[in-house]
C-alpha cells in the first residue's frame, strides 16, 4: 500500500511488477500473502509471512513477517492486533518458535505497535539494495 510517508516514495505504479513478484511468492511453498477484506470486500491489509527453518536456537523453525501494511484510513480499529493474531496462530501452527519481523527505524509509531504485542527489539538489523549499483 502506498498511502503513508515511506510507501509513497519507494512504491511504483508498475502493476506487472508486483504480479510477477505475486506468482513468485504463490510459488514458494513456505511463502504467504495474508489479505485483509471487509465485508464489502475492500482490502484494508495485508502482511507476508515465510517460514524458515532454520541452525540457531537449538534449530529453531521461525516465521518471518514482511510487508504489514494496514490502510490508513483503516488504523487505531484493532486491525493490525487482529492480523498478529493470525501471524501467531499460523507461526504455532507452522512449528514455529519466535516471530521476526523488521520495519523501518522511523516508524516510531509501529514501534510503540509491536512492543504492545510482546515484540522486543533484541537484535539490529542491516540491508544492502542491490539495485544501487
Amino acid at each position: 500500500m502506498s498511502d503513508d510517508v515511506l510507501g509513497c516514495t519507494r512504491e511504483t505504479r508498475d502493476e506487472d511488477a508486483y504480479l510477477v513478484a505475486f506468482d513468485n511468492i504463490a510459488s514458494e511453498p513456505q511463502n504467504h500473502i495474508i489479505v485483509g477484506v471487509r465485508s464489502d470486500g475492500r482490502i484494508v491489509a495485508t502482511y507476508q509471512i515465510t517460514f524458515i527453518s532454520g541452525l540457531s536456537l537449538g534449530a529453531a523453525r521461525r516465521a518471518q513477517v514482511e510487508t504489514v501494511r494496514v490502510t490508513g484510513d483503516s488504523r487505531g480499529q484493532g486491525i493490525g492486533q487482529e492480523m498478529f493474531a493470525d501471524v501467531e496462530r499460523r507461526a504455532r501452527a507452522a512449528g514455529c518458535h519466535l516471530i521476526q519481523l523488521t520495519m523501518n527505524a522511523s516508524r516510531q509509531d509501529a514501534h510503540r505497535f509491536y512492543e504492545s504485542l510482546g515484540f522486543a527489539a533484541s537484535h539490529t538489523g542491516f540491508k544492502k539494495d542491490l539495485r544501487a549499483g
